[in-house]
């Protein structure tokens, strides 16, 4: 019979590190802390594989598991020297999740399992202490109500609120140990008239219970939406850690807290945490107390930030530093131990029980972007790890979070209030005060801010859509703080200044309401909360990032470039380091600044004739020979891909009336007229339709006009000194024919250019491949092609028969059911259209075996996707310009793993 259970305790662990797949990530650190003499209270791990059989069996325990259990829970009695449900010194155990990639706060966890009306009374007398006994049980209660039996968590928190009303506190912890003891009836009498039914008294019915319920809560709303959002797979299930508490609310003795070995936010190496007196561990990352810095140099400044005196922070929020010292010692070596021994930095929680330390948990810690970037450059620095596994270990995705503006520290903002900068970055949206409003008003196309007193994990999906969230409470370490910096969104926590009343929609700072729908932005990086909509500014790459993106050039084979329209995107994407630009679309450049533009396009569709259309052409021709040369002179020496226009011609008419009365008026031709030419060039399926090399094929005057204007601003700037060599994309090509004739007169316009203005130019005239057609004869195409570069958006529409517009309403529902892996529009389908393009380079290399080979689809800046073109041979790919350090970094992961250089 397989092993079901593996025990950890006394310096000795079943498991290992190694082992996370089975024992979660949770288990395998307990394991492993055990392993190297770290002081961890002992229990047993369920592994993973019980959770996915117990969803198999129809939610039955596998056959053998309970007695693995018992058997289990007497090492851990031996180990602490107490007895699973004895009424004289009983032991307790805590229940919790542990999935073998972290997921804080999405699955559920029960805490002083075992207590009852008898073994109450144990714990009173082993510890000395009553109220921490009924502190301990009304607790257990509470939590065990509402994860097991499904019990509102808020009806037990109006009772004690009552209770701590009638009593005159406004804390959990100055309710006496009576005042406990009549919180327990009250519970335990809720629970019989509104659940009717007793509250369990017997441990093993209690551990039961709770097992269950950690297993069940792998399929709650808010873990399958964490799962969605981070990719991981349903049928992982979750471990199951059976622990022996320890007691950070047994007095003024004893402490929880949790830390961080570098500062998650920054990456700055500075020992970073929080913790509190008295408390167990939900109260600090709750946020329901204001939690206390770990060191005394972060207690300062905390103290500062808060206008609070010295006076008054060492006596009502002293440091662990100065409170316990010796303890404070102890994490600091274990700080030291943990990250030399993971080669990572770590997120740790420990308990302090009567001044002995214990340790509950490490984990590699959720950073941001920057933090992550900081971290693993330091780390090769510090000769903890090398090169090749900091570029492993920063998720491209991440750096998406330094890519975007910042708040201008040159602009005058109105800061109405403070809080703690828990994920920084900048935010600026519409106040909401829920989950669900956030998701609505994102539906609505709205950017909002989150504002809540508190989060917690029932809100992933709003603070998924949110700009940036603004909680009240917590800290550095709270549930809005941990989640955001995961998820690389702006969260300003512990704002406490702000007063948030949701019932009415409106939290009001420092005596400045916002209502709901009101603007606001927050500086993640400060902490800030600022009035209205502050101006932003672009980001640049700098330190660390650019430290780490230096690295990922030295290893990358693979190119990467643009997608730019503009000078200011080329601009961008060259200061982020493109290499080029993939895509140029000269479409883009039709609805210019000058109004001009759009009606001399206009004027074109309207011709009758092929003079006429000329002559409309010819007051284009300035205009896009102007962007030609302002992206190229931006470009500099990078080669530049130009597509010609590719939308069908029905795009730049108006289809409403009253654009199209105002386009007559403009153009001083009867409206019928218009209403005509819509009419004679609306099609069925325009995505199928009069498009691309067709509109070539038919009015080569276009295709004429534009290759002239590219000919004529290369030579322009050859003429300065600038080397340009222009390369001129043919879009969607099905045919040899249709390459073959649009390539004859692109040639001729071009040597006719270049022979008027007496320069020679290199240049390349190449396609598109969009059609499976084109993949399944790219030998041929590849007779009258210079490259090829694939344009993946439609080569997914054309082959899955999806259209990309449309396809939003079924696509969730595919990926959901697992019908697809993914948005196909997202990451590319590399079994179907990943086949199309390897299919594609392979012939189009074997007519031309220096073919240029790149792709120019929106998958360009996705990681995954860049892999595969890594793989099968592709020389660059090309995304937009704020995806293009991502790029250059998959890029170099894709080199790592999967070596091209010999």
């Amino acid at each position: 019979m397989s092993k079901n259970v593996y025990f950890f305790g006394n310096g000795r662990a079943d498991g290992t590190a190694e082992m996370r797949n089975l024992l979660g990530g949770k288990g395998a650190n307990l394991a492993e802390m055990t392993n190297l003499g770290i002081p961890v209270p002992a229990g047993f791990t369920i592994t993973t594989e019980v959770c996915t059989a117990y969803y198999q069996n129809n939610r039955q325990w596998p056959a053998g598991l309970e007695e693995e259990i018992r058997e289990n829970m007497k090492k851990v009695e031996a180990a602490m020297g107490k007895g699973f449900g004895d009424v004289n010194n009983p032991l307790l155990v805590s229940v919790r999740s542990g999935a073998r990639v972290s997921m804080p706060g999405m699955m559920d966890t029960i805490l002083n399992l075992g207590l009852n009306d008898e073994t109450v009374q144990g714990l009173i007398k082993s510890s000395g202490n009553e109220r921490f006994a009924w502190d301990s049980y009304r607790r257990f209660i509470q939590m065990y109500s509402n994860v097991v039996l499904g019990a509102d968590h808020s009806k037990f928190e109006a009772i004690i609120e009552e209770k701590k009303k009638e009593r005159g506190v406004t804390l959990d912890n100055e309710l006496t140990a009576e005042d406990l003891k009549d919180l327990v009836a009250q519970y335990k009498a809720w629970i019989k008239a509104n659940l009717n039914r007793e509250f369990p008294t017997d441990p093993w019915e209690q551990l039961r219970g709770a097992i269950n319920a950690v297993f069940l809560s792998w399929m709650n709303p808010r873990a399958i939406t964490y799962r969605k959002l981070h990719k991981i797979p349903e049928e992982w299930g979750t471990a199951v850690n059976v622990q022996a508490m320890v007691f950070g609310n047994m007095g003024d003795n004893s402490a929880t807290g949790v830390a961080f070995t570098r500062n998650p936010s920054t990456g700055e190496n500075v020992f970073y945490g929080e913790f509190l007196i008295n408390a167990q561990g939900e109260d600090v990352v709750a946020g329901i107390r204001t939690p206390q810095e770990i060191s005394l140099a972060a207690s300062q400044q905390w103290a500062k930030e808060n206008g609070i005196s010295e006076e008054e922070r060492k006596a009502k929020y002293p440091s662990l530093e100065e409170y316990m010292p010796e303890c404070y010692q102890q994490l600091l070596e274990l700080r030291k131990k943990l990250e030399g021994h993971y080669k990572d930095m770590q997120d740790i929680e420990f308990t302090i029980e009567n001044r002995k330390l214990y340790m509950l948990q490490t984990r590699n810690g959720k950073r941001t972007g920057q933090a992550a970037i900081k971290i693993a450059v330091d780390m090769v620095e510090e000769g903890l790890i090398d090169k090749k596994t900091a570029l492993l270990r920063v998720e491209p995705e991440q750096l998406d979070q330094l890519l975007h503006p910042m708040i201008d520290p040159k602009a005058k903002v109105t800061i109405v209030g403070k809080g703690l900068p828990a994920s920084p970055g900048a935010a600026v949206g519409q106040v909401v005060f829920s989950a669900e409003d956030a998701e609505r008003w994102h539906e609505q196309g709205h950017k909002v801010i989150l504002v809540r007193t508190e989060t917690s994990p029932e809100d992933i999906s709003g603070m998924h859509v949110a700009q940036g969230i603004l909680t009240a409470r917590g800290g550095m370490t709270s549930h809005a703080a941990v989640v955001a910096r995961g998820m690389g969104k702006c969260c300003v926590a512990g704002c406490g200044e702000a007063v948030v009343d949701e019932a009415n929609k409106k939290v009001t700072i420092n005596g400045h309401v916002f209502k709901e729908g009101d603007w606001m932005t927050l500086n993640g990086s400060t902490g800030d909360v600022i009035l209205g909509q502050a101006p932003l500014v672009e980001p640049e790459i700098a330190g660390s990032f650019q430290t780490l993106m230096t690295w990922a050039d030295e290893v990358r084979t693979l190119q990467v470039r643009t997608n730019a329209d503009t000078p200011h995107d080329a601009k961008v994407a060259r200061d982020f380091g493109a290499q080029g630009i993939g895509l140029c679309r000269t479409e883009h450049m039709f609805f210019g600044p000058e109004p001009e533009r759009i009606k001399a396009v206009r004027e074109m569709i309207l011709a009758e004739d092929g003079e006429a259309r000329k002559k409309a052409l010819s007051k284009i021709l300035p205009y896009q020979k102007a962007d030609f040369i302002a992206i190229f002179e931006t470009m500099k020496d990078l080669p530049v891909t130009i597509r010609l226009l590719d939308p069908p011609l029905h795009e730049f008419l108006p289809h409403d009336r009253k654009g199209q009365e105002e386009m007559a008026k403009e153009m001083g031709i009867p409206v019928e007229k218009v209403i005509e030419k819509v009419n004679a060039l609306s099609e069925f399926n325009p995505m199928l339709g009069f498009r691309g090399c067709r509109l070539g094929i038919i009015y080569p005057e276009i295709f004429a006009t534009q290759v002239q204007a590219i000919f004529e601003a290369a030579c322009a700037l050859a003429k300065k000194g600038q080397k340009v060599v222009p390369e001129v994309m043919i879009p969607l090509v099905g045919t040899t024919g249709e390459l073959q004739k649009i390539r004859e007169y692109s040639v001729k316009v071009a040597e006719e250019v270049m022979a008027r203005e007496g320069v020679k130019l290199e240049y390349l005239i190449g396609t598109m491949i969009e059609l499976p057609r084109a993949a399944l004869i790219a030998d041929q195409i590849a007779e009258y092609a210079d490259f090829f570069s694939f344009g993946t958006n439609d080569m997914t529409q054309m082959t899955f028969g999806y259209s990309r517009d449309d396809a939003g309403r079924f696509l969730p529902t595919y990926v959901e059911q697992k019908i697809l892996k993914d948005d196909v529009f997202q990451k590319l389908d590399q079994e179907g259209v990943g086949q199309l393009l390897e299919i594609g380079l392979t012939k189009g290399r074997a007519t031309r075996p220096n073919l240029k080979v790149g792709i120019c689809g929106e998958h360009g800046g996705d990681p995954s996707s860049i892999e595969f073109c890594h793989k099968i041979g592709m020389d660059y790919v090309s995304c937009s310009p704020y995806r293009v350090p991502i790029a250059r970094l998959a890029a170099a992961q894709a080199e790592l793993k999967n070596p091209r250089r010999k």
